[in-house]
């Protein structure tokens, strides 16, 4: 039996399990070169996205059911915004998690992105997950003021190689030589985040 990941409300976004019938919005979202102007700096081919990205979006793991990917959609208009990701950290253990994210234009400047992760982290520590990371270009000011609202720590900066793509979250190849700046990696630990009060 395949576990999906439940679906997730926010006050004001549904995050759910990707399906079929997401391929156009994803076509677009990362068709868009604005949105992908720091994670791939080009838009993704269509056919790239329907033979490799939606398929990795709707792979689940029933071992590890505080990770997977969600649709990301607004509650009160059914809208599709972008999505969300849990993802293990490469190279680490199960209790490791990378955050991620990425959200149309129209969804920016709404605070959609905290709300979606804050969720997802809370998600993750509730789920025994230790520690929770995300990294971003140095020139996305505001995917750093997220992962700073969210509490998280900036531990490295280092330079961005095809193979760190690889194992990221972003499932996008990145050409060689896509920008010159700095990756920056953050964390936040299960005993740094704030614990609901008890009743």
């Amino acid at each position: 039996m395949v576990l999906k990941p439940d679906t997730i409300e926010t006050p004001r976004l549904r995050l759910r399990p990707f399906g079929h019938g997401d391929l156009n919005h994803l076509i677009e979202l990362h068709g868009d070169c604005d949105v992908m102007r720091y994670i791939t700096g080009a838009p993704t081919a269509p056919e790239t996205v329907a033979r490799t990205v939606l398929p990795r979006f709707m792979r689940y793991d029933h071992c590890r059911p505080a990770l997977g990917v969600w649709a990301a959609e607004e509650k009160e208009t059914g809208a599709f915004v972008g999505w969300f990701s849990l993802q293990r950290k490469r190279g680490g253990s199960n209790s490791e998690a990378v955050l991620g994210f990425r959200l149309a234009r129209t969804a920016w400047g709404k605070g959609y992105a905290t709300e979606g992760s804050r969720a997802l982290v809370a998600r993750a520590f509730e789920l025994g997950v230790r520690s929770v990371g995300a990294t971003t270009y140095e020139e996305n000011v505001a995917s750093q003021r997220v992962l700073e609202k969210l509490g998280m720590t900036l531990v490295r900066r280092y330079k961005l190689t095809p193979a760190d793509l690889a194992g990221g979250v972003t499932f996008d190849p990145s050409p060689e030589g896509a920008w010159d700046g700095d990756e920056l990696e953050y964390v936040l630990h299960r005993s740094e985040w704030p614990q609901p009060e008890r009743t």
